[in-house]
């Protein structure tokens, strides 16, 4: 299976259809968490510089549009994200897949709602085209555990990584003592870790 390192110089990333509506259909993960670890990654990607491409499908439908935070905080990738009229795989889609290649990144870190429909096509799709691919696990989640293990299954035996927001976010960063290493960590104790953790942690020294 190929995989290369993920820095911030060589990786995109691929938020797929967190849709307020879409986003009522997780019942694998609570969808706080899904949320909270969605809005970490664009954070990260604002913080690192690292281009972002979004994509919503049917937003006049039920999906609804893409959140509101997600729109606030990656403002200009908002703007030109990709409107599927119906499409299922967003790789099937030609506005998505140039959006993704003027990257120019080899590397494709990707989020999905639901995994088990959104996520899983384009993810395989990607690694096809000879791209290397992560998938950020709790960025995403599907109705069912059956239908969300079965796509996370697929998209591994397929040579997709799976991967979570923290493990993600260890990757990028590679050294904590860096300028945009110790803003990390701020938002990693802060917004990711949970506060119980933290709190006991601090009981021990």
């Amino acid at each position: 299976m190929k995989y290369f390192d993920f820095t911030q110089e060589n990786s995109a990333m691929l938020l797929i259809d967190h849709q307020v509506g879409t986003m009522k259909l997780i019942k694998n993960l609570p969808l706080t968490e899904v949320e909270k670890n969605t809005l970490t990654l664009a954070k990260v990607a604002k913080v690192l510089k690292i281009p972002v491409v979004l994509t919503s499908s049917q937003e006049d439908r039920f999906q609804g549009k893409l959140m509101t935070t997600l729109a606030e905080l990656l403002p200009e990738a908002y703007e030109v994200r990709v409107k599927r009229a119906g499409i299922v795989n967003a790789w099937d889609d030609e506005n998505f897949v140039k959006a993704v290649k003027n990257t120019n990144r080899t590397n494709l870190i990707l989020a999905g709602i639901t995994t088990d429909v959104c996520l899983v096509f384009p993810a395989i799709s990607a690694v096809r085209e000879g791209y290397s691919v992560q998938a950020v696990m709790d960025a995403s989640g599907s109705p069912f555990h059956l239908s969300e293990d079965l796509a996370r299954q697929r998209m591994h035996d397929a040579g997709v990584v799976l991967t979570a927001t923290i493990t993600m976010i260890a990757e990028l960063v590679k050294d904590w003592s860096r300028t945009e290493g110790v803003e990390l960590q701020e938002l990693l104790f802060s917004e990711v870790l949970p506060p119980k953790l933290i709190e006991s942690t601090s009981t021990l020294y």
